[in-house]
């Protein structure tokens, strides 16, 4: 029976009727680097935590469950999942990648992939023709979708047609909608990868990465590189994702309800210039979302109307937090220009839309109201902000 995937988060169906760990319901922390062997030629199946642990490795069974994959990889943070794929590739290689990505990739591709010789084309996937960027040295096209901070929607199951027709690697960044909403494997990618810091772990207590795939050939090569290069996910760490996974579903759907009530009243206020958020019918992504996800996540973007007025939001909110990072229980508002993206180059930036009066939500599970309520004191304060005032 294929179980739904609010049950995967909690459940996995192969453990089921089992009473192992002596029944404990939340799984154990193995805090251990090392494991004794029976005897000579005898192991008990795991050799030393650097390789494999139990609270990983159920965390990997969990991650693969929700993605539907054959293999999923813990490691230390998404960047340390990024890393890890970039391995993949040799000096020469060129990889296709997403115009509008998290600054911490670009920052990795500008400044430590294309040092060890890789090469890259930067497409607006969402709206150009990926196919005729490939050339005989392409070994892959990587996306996010939707973007980080743009919130640019690509079709997924359109670019693997044609990363298969060329028999190249489709790698798609779900962070931003977890597996709870979206699965790219089932639309055609290779490999999915996630930052387990945002909805996964879900309380901004902890980091983690994940990369996962739905092909043997390469889950044996990227468990070879994780064993190599040593990333793994500690074992209290796994347990703390494990944790968070189990409320992923309710969690998702909370935040989201809440980004579309706020992603609506921010379309009313004289001082919004524009609210991107896939949820709103006017968003060039908004069918296809429909088509290839079970909803529309609770990450919005919004251009103001000047850099002051950007700021001074800023410094008047109060319970929502001022702060990096995403997908937790707690409302986040976030100034990329200085922050997630603080080291693209400006000329990258403003070919993505990101200006000085952009501001990006990462709407929490708080009561709607009181969301609104503080937003609402922030944008009709009367204080004036370099000479201006705001009604």
């Amino acid at each position: 029976m294929a179980r739904g995937i609010g049950t995967k988060c909690i459940h996995l169906e192969e453990t089921e009727g089992q009473t192992t760990h002596y029944g404990a319901i939340s799984y154990p922390i193995y805090q251990t680097a090392t494991y004794a062997h029976p005897a000579v030629g005898e192991s008990t199946g795991y050799d030393y935590s650097r390789l494999q642990n139990p609270t990983r490795a159920q965390l990997e069974r969990v991650m693969a469950s929700l993605e539907n994959g054959v293999d999923a990889l813990a490691l230390s943070s998404g960047m340390a999942a990024i890393s890890l794929l970039m391995e993949l590739f040799a000096p020469n290689d060129h990889l296709i990648i997403d115009a509008d990505l998290y600054g911490g990739s670009i920052r990795l591709f500008e400044h430590v992939s294309k040092k060890n010789g890789i090469q890259f084309s930067r497409v607006d996937c969402w709206r150009e023709d990926v196919e005729q960027f490939i050339n005989d040295r392409t070994k892959a096209v990587y996306i996010e979708t939707p973007t980080n901070p743009m919130m640019n929607v690509t079709n997924i199951a359109k670019v693997a047609n044609i990363t298969k027709k060329h028999n190249i690697l489709l790698i798609v960044d779900n962070t931003f909608l977890s597996p709870y909403f979206q699965n790219p494997l089932d639309l055609g990618a290779d490999i999915v990868v996630h930052s387990g810091t945002k909805y996964l772990g879900g309380h901004n207590d902890t980091l983690a990465g994940f990369l996962v795939t739905n092909r043997t050939d390469l889950s044996e090569r990227l468990r070879f590189l994780i064993k190599t290069t040593g990333a793994g996910l500690a074992p209290l760490d796994s347990w703390l994702i494990l944790r968070g996974i189990k409320t992923l579903g309710i969690r998702m759907e909370k935040a989201q309800a809440n980004a579309i009530r706020i992603a609506k009243w921010l379309k009313e206020q004289k001082s919004v210039i524009k609210v991107i958020y896939p949820a709103l019918p006017e968003h060039p992504g908004y069918d296809i979302m429909k088509q290839q996800a079970r909803g529309f996540g609770a990450m919005l973007t919004v251009q103001v109307e000047s850099k002051e007025f950007a700021l001074a939001v800023l410094e008047r909110v109060r319970m929502i937090k001022y702060a990096e990072s995403l997908g937790g229980v707690e409302t986040l508002i976030t100034y990329p220009a200085t922050q997630t993206h603080a080291d693209v180059p400006a000329e990258i930036r403003e070919r993505n839309g990101i200006t000085e009066s952009t501001l990006r939500l990462s709407v929490g599970i708080e009561d709607a109201e009181d969301l609104l309520d503080e937003l609402g004191k922030a944008f009709k304060a009367t204080k004036a902000v370099n000479g201006i005032k705001y009604d």
